[in-house]
């Protein structure tokens, strides 16, 4: 396949993706490529560790194919996008619970499925470029692929405030947030993977790790104006507030779908808490993204962001107040069409 390149090199398993001028944008054929080989991998004595990384400066990728998903449901067909995010979860969860040391490099952009494959392994590179995002209350998602479960345990309230604004991370942020482990400067990452396809061992990662750069997201301003238990009442704090914090939180939440916001922040406040566990956070994922775009406002995110670009979604609940019945209608358990983990 011309969009990813699976190999083994020494003693690792290599997934490098392939499509730069797509800014590595993830299709289900690349998602269930890589699912094949981590599964082959996972009882090959020959493999030590993995190691994700992307052709191109800009991005190590920034998100899923969203195309088919798009062509598909303004057709009435939602099953592919059902069984779109159903395999793309089950993979996100493989490279979770991985038994193997899984490294991946995530120069320029890593945003929505790009954190799903790349931040939920066990040694994640951030270099100078990158820049870490969920922005998937824009186009009327939830933050998904399992990063609901990093935005759960982000300090704070760091996890509302990065959910409902798509605020990008630097380097430093993203380590302090819990999407990344080590800072490597970039220029010293083709021998970095060098040494680990010779080696098989993960430990030169932290040997070779430098300070991670200043973090710049204002913890303090979070914390206060974030701490609603609804969008309501986040909404009303920053607008009580009045500082160009508040006012910059404001118009970036402004730009998104008010009951992608309002579920997200339901969705954390739910998954917080000794029981949390990757596939719970999936789970209830997938309640919101399985009834996406016939009930949320995905098809219409994607209609003004992407196929229109005349960027003036027409969002339900346009005037920021949804109802807690329309935020449990999205969370329902979804019954027969539970997501499940059973390896077929």
């Amino acid at each position: 396949m011309s969009d990813i390149d699976i190999r083994t090199t020494g003693r690792a398993g290599r997934i490098t993706l392939t499509r730069p001028k797509a800014l590595n944008a993830l299709s289900y054929e690349m998602c269930m490529a890589i699912d094949a080989a981590l599964r082959n991998w996972r009882e090959d004595d020959e493999v030590d560790l993995v190691i994700l990384d992307a052709e191109g400066e800009k991005a190590f990728c920034a998100g899923g194919d969203i195309a088919e998903l798009y062509a598909t449901g303004t057709k009435g067909d939602y099953a592919y996008g059902q069984k779109f995010w159903r395999d793309e979860y089950r993979l996100n969860a493989m490279i979770f619970e991985y038994p193997k040391p899984v490294v991946s490099f995530l120069q320029g952009f890593t945003m929505g499925g790009g954190v799903g494959i790349g931040c939920h392994g066990t040694h994640r590179i951030v270099g100078e470029s990158s820049k870490i995002a969920m922005p998937e209350c824009s186009i009327g998602l939830v933050p998904d692929v399992g990063g609901s479960l990093l935005l759960a345990l982000a300090p704070g309230r760091l996890g509302e405030y990065l959910g409902v604004t798509g605020a990008r991370m630097g380097p430093g942020d993203a380590i302090y947030a819990g999407f990344a482990d080590h800072f490597i400067p970039q220029d010293q990452w083709p021998d970095m993977i060098e040494m680990l396809e010779a080696s098989g061992k993960d430990d030169l990662l932290a040997e070779h790790a430098a300070p991670a750069p200043d973090r710049s997201l204002p913890q303090d301003d979070i914390d206060r104006f974030f701490v609603g238990e609804t969008l309501g009442d986040v909404l009303t704090d920053l607008r009580n507030g009045d500082t160009e914090f508040t006012r910059g939180a404001l118009e970036a939440m402004g730009r998104n779908s008010p009951l992608s916001m309002a579920c997200a922040i339901e969705m954390l406040h739910r998954l917080r808490g000794p029981a949390l566990t990757m596939r719970k956070a999936l789970e209830l994922e997938y309640r919101f993204t399985f009834r996406s775009m016939e009930h949320g406002d995905f098809l219409e995110g994607i209609r003004a962001q992407i196929i229109d670009k005349d960027r003036n979604p027409k969002w339900q609940f346009a005037d920021m107040n949804v109802p807690a019945a329309a935020v449990s209608r999205m969370l329902m358990p979804l019954g027969a069409d539970t997501l499940t983990f059973e390896e077929e």
